[in-house]
Formats: C-alpha cells, structure tokens, sequence
C-alpha cells in the first residue's frame, strides 16, 4: 500500500502522518509512505486544503485531520 501525505509539513500534517501510520501498523499492512510537500504537486492532484490523505494513488481525504480509527476504516475498505 502507497500512502501519501499531501501538505506543508504544517502539524496537522505531521499528526496525520503518525494516525496513517498507526492505522496500517493496526491492520498489519505493508505500507510506503511518502510525504508530498510541493503545492503546485498538491494542487496538480486537485487538492485544494490540506492536509489530504492518498491511498494507491486515490484522494481519500482533504482538509481534515482523520483519526487513527477514520483511517483504518477507509484502508480496510480499499
């Protein structure tokens, strides 16, 4: 699994970052994670409010700090 953290590095970024980390942890799943700090990058991905969460390749969430739990439902559910 790919994930992506689509931010500035901002906080809400970074604890994001850790939730999507625990919640594959959680799951057992292999993950590569990569942050995508470049706002023309974020922006060329149509996203518009950070932080944004990428799952192999797909906009999950934008503008939101999701919980450890709100992440684990959205990798379980593909």
């Amino acid at each position: 699994m790919k994930i992506e953290i689509l931010g500035t590095g901002c906080a809400k970024c970074e604890e994001l970052a850790s939730n999507a980390k625990k919640a594959a942890e959680n799951l057992g799943l292999e993950y590569e994670m990569v942050k995508v700090t470049s706002l023309k990058e974020i922006m060329d991905r149509g996203v518009m409010m950070t932080p944004g969460l990428v799952i192999n390749g797909e906009v999950k969430l934008t503008g939101k700090l999701a919980s450890v739990d709100e992440i684990e439902k959205i990798m379980s559910a593909g």
